[in-house]
């Protein structure tokens, strides 16, 4: 390994790996383009879920084998500031008890970064070579932005894509709804939280929404496919990577 070729862990997700790999597909990309070595170890669920539901001995157990797969690499990048979030600020504490464990945790955590945040900040990467004809929104997820700082990163990169008009999102950090096991404790809050999303978003007159999570771009998706609304919906990173030519989330095959 050299500073200019890092070894690069990709942490996939369950959702991309479920549900969309084409973000996985265009995070790598996105990082080889910059110079990395790209790879992706057999890996398990962050363990988000079981901890969110006080389920620590769960979450403990997925946390081991996420850190026994990825501390061997020089960077642990996930296309989500959740699953990066979890893995970043909360895995040290799980193992309060565990001195051994808790070390080899918080030396993963320190290493593990959000994909804008890591091209950005990291790499200092300042722009893409991508272009996409239309206008734009971005939904500022709640992890990545309230866990990592993730803010500016994606802004910055969406700007040299070349043909796209970002316009901002009223209330673009105001949660979607979504937020993990929220959606499924409090539907009916939900539910409110993400039909005022997607009205906000149909205001911006944009051709399309990005996220950098795509628990949210599912929940935004499935609102918008179930009111009719013809807004697309895609990872920012599929629109970072020139990966734009499959359909939108929510989309089939041939409708779009």
């Amino acid at each position: 390994m050299t500073l200019s070729q890092p070894r690069i862990g990709l942490f996939a997700t369950c959702l991309v790996d479920l549900f969309r790999p084409t973000v996985g597909f265009a995070a790598v990309k996105l990082l080889e383009d910059a110079g990395c070595v790209v790879e992706v170890p057999a890996q398990t669920c962050c363990g988000q879920p079981a901890y969110n539901s006080g389920d620590r001995a769960t979450a403990q157990a997925l946390a081991r084998q996420v850190i026994a797969a990825f501390e061997g690499f020089d960077f642990v990048v996930a296309p989500s500031g959740s699953c990066g979030g979890m893995i970043r600020q909360h895995y040290p504490p799980l193992f309060e008890d565990d001195p051994d464990w808790r070390a080899r945790a918080t030396r993963l955590s320190v290493k593990t970064f959000e994909l804008t945040s890591f091209l950005t900040d990291v790499l200092k990467v300042e722009r893409v070579a991508a272009r996409y004809a239309g206008t734009a929104t971005y939904h500022d997820a709640c992890s990545g932005l309230r866990e990592l700082g993730v803010k500016t990163q994606p802004r910055r990169l969406l700007a040299t894509v070349e043909g796209l008009e970002l316009r901002e999102l009223e209330e673009s950090e105001v949660c979607c709804g979504f937020g993990g096991t929220f959606c499924v404790k409090y539907p009916e809050l939900s539910n409110r939280m993400v039909s005022d999303k997607t009205a906000r978003i149909l205001a911006t007159g944009a051709d399309v929404v990005l996220a950098g999570d795509l628990g949210c771009l599912l929940n935004i998706a499935g609102k918008l496919q179930r009111n009719g609304a013809a807004i697309k919906v895609r990872h920012v990173a599929e629109v970072l990577a020139g990966l734009t030519e499959a359909p939108a989330i929510g989309e089939s095959e041939g409708s779009g």
